[in-house]
């Protein structure tokens, strides 16, 4: 069994990995992070610590839209780093078997940030890969783009 963070994204029903989120919190005011790469939105303080906000809509060329209060920002971590994803809404947290997952290699074109699908409802539900998401030279670019706006914030 996988345990999955569901959510919204422009219509469209996203998952994360449940052991990758620490806190689901409701959007708050995102500071502009100078220097950043295109699809930061910028960085909140969360319990005194600086985190990046990555417009996924940026990342996946979706409509963009101004973050609204009923919006979601789910907190998430991979090794030392931790970013914040601005979502729609969150809807549930699921336990999906292995075997109910299928592999995007054969389906999507375009899968880089995507590491796996299953259904909800004849919903296709689609697994984000924060690894790939991360990248070595991505999680450089956001650590150097945080330090140098600090002194901003």
């Amino acid at each position: 069994m996988i345990e999955l963070v569901v959510f919204y994204l422009s219509g469209q029903r996203f998952a994360l990995h449940l052991a990758e989120v620490d806190s689901i919190v409701h959007s708050v005011e995102v500071q502009p992070l100078p220097m950043a790469p295109a699809y930061i939105t910028g960085t909140i303080n969360f319990h005194g610590e600086f985190l990046p906000v990555i417009n996924l809509r940026k990342l996946f060329l979706l409509p963009e839209r101004e973050m609204e209060l009923t919006d979601h920002l789910i907190i998430t971590h991979k090794a030392s780093t931790r970013v914040v994803i601005w979502v729609d809404s969150v809807t549930e947290i699921v336990a999906v078997p292995d075997s109910e997952i299928s592999d995007t290699n054969h389906i999507l074109l375009e899968s880089e940030f995507i590491e796996g699908l299953f259904k909800i409802q004849d919903e296709i539900v689609l697994i984000h890969d924060l690894n790939r998401l991360l990248e070595t030279e991505q999680i450089v670019k956001l650590k150097i783009a945080i330090e140098r706006g600090r002194g901003t914030l």
